[in-house]
């Protein structure tokens, strides 16, 4: 397909260029634009296959706009402007030569493979002396068994190296298709406003949470301690008992003051998280969960600590809400860090799927909001049938190696 691909590629970049020709004498003016969006048509065609066949990410350059101008010479001029659109046009003339040869070597070998076990075998004495496979002369049985076996070979080489291929000929295309560096420079600057503006949102929301707790909860019980303790003071010469009740009553209220204290400790940074790593901490979150959860740690140190409280509440939402909405009987969840600078969890159960980040109530936006204040990314994939699987991936490094207790 990409191989068949190439041709078409050839044909809208000459037509780009026969367009970019034609200008001086103005017959290339109502040309440029439509060209240059059909080919831009082919690049982000050309990305969307690099994600979905090899998993590579091609950043989009800043869309053409042509749509916002009414005269050809104006459209021509901001096509012209459009740093993406130069860099398609050298992709477009580099494609078949490159990427094109490239793509069709493994269907090469598998059709010659083919031709050697599945035609030699039926022909070979028809096709006289000269008869030569690669570098086996087929003129007799044994000869054309060696020509199959052969076949055979050059049929595997070509399917295993396919995927191999393809993986090459994404990163040659990232070299070309990537948004410049002007306009990668521009996303990063806009990405850290929002997430800055995101953050700051955040943090006063839960400063806003934690002191509503403290009002409604133990503040509450605190202030009802204080004034049993004060009708204590003046029952206990007149009325002993009464005092020893209004004490009683006070240890009690003391203790649920303590309980809701721990509570919202919880709720900001649980202890297991900062004592033992996110590792237990997720276990622990297993151990309570409606589902059966088993969690994979292959995480070979300590992570910021910002880092494992955000990771820690966003597999907690997700294990809240494969419990809601999935009808799972199991989850997994996998915490690993890739190349020593991802932390990747992966929350995947065997629900029925079809799981929207659009509709309400699922969480999965708090969740990618949640992430994006540290770059991260939240990846879903719930087809309908299931099965549902999140991937979390925050940049960061280990801040110290996993230490074992006793």
């Amino acid at each position: 397909m990409l191989s068949l691909y190439a041709f078409a590629v050839t044909a809208v970049g000459g037509l780009v260029v026969l367009a970019l020709l034609l200008l001086p004498v103005g017959a290339g003016f109502p040309l440029l634009a439509p060209s240059a969006r059909a080919l831009r048509s082919l690049s982000d065609r050309a990305r969307r296959r690099a994600a979905d066949w090899s998993g590579i990410r091609i950043s989009p350059p800043e869309p053409l706009a042509v749509d916002c101008v009414t005269s050809r010479r104006a459209r021509a001029a901001a096509v012209l402007g459009n740093e993406g659109f130069w860099r398609d046009l050298a992709w477009a003339w580099l494609e078949p030569a490159t990427g094109g040869l490239l793509v069709a070597l493994p269907l090469a070998l598998v059709e010659y493979g083919a031709f050697g076990a599945l035609v030699q075998p039926l022909v070979w004495r028809r096709l006289g002396d000269g008869n030569w496979y690669a570098f086996v002369l087929v003129d007799s049985a044994p000869a054309m068994v060696v020509a199959l076996v052969l076949g055979l070979a050059f049929i595997a080489a070509g399917a295993y190296g396919a995927p191999a291929v393809l993986r090459l000929h994404a990163r040659w295309g990232r070299r070309l298709l990537s948004a410049p560096a002007t306009t990668e420079l521009r996303r990063r600057v806009t990405r850290l406003t929002e997430t800055r503006a995101e953050a700051l949102d955040i943090q006063t929301a839960e400063l806003r949470r934690i002191e509503r707790d403290l009002h409604d909860g133990a503040q509450a019980r605190l202030v009802a301690l204080g004034m049993a303790l004060d009708r204590a003071a003046r029952l206990v010469d007149t009325d002993p008992a009464a005092a020893r009740d209004l004490l009683s009553e006070g240890r009690e209220t003391s203790d649920r003051a303590l309980r809701d204290l721990r509570e919202l400790v919880r709720g900001i940074h649980p202890p297991v998280l900062a004592d033992r790593g996110l590792g237990d901490a997720v276990r622990s979150l297993a151990l309570d969960a409606f589902l059966d959860v088993d969690v994979e740690d292959r995480l070979a140190g300590r992570l910021p600590a910002p880092v494992e409280s955000a990771a820690y509440f966003a597999v907690n939402e997700l294990l809240a809400n494969a419990a809601k909405h999935s009808g799972a009987q199991g989850v997994s969840v996998l915490l690993e860090h890739v190349g020593g600078a991802l932390l990747r969890i992966t929350v995947a159960d065997d629900g029925r799927g079809g799981a929207d980040e659009s509709a309400g109530g699922t969480g999965l936006r708090g969740v990618r909001r949640r992430l994006s204040t540290f770059d991260g990314i939240l990846v879903l994939r719930s087809p309908r049938g299931g099965p549902t699987t999140v991937t979390l991936e925050i940049p960061c490094a280990l801040s110290s190696p996993k230490t074992s207790s006793c």
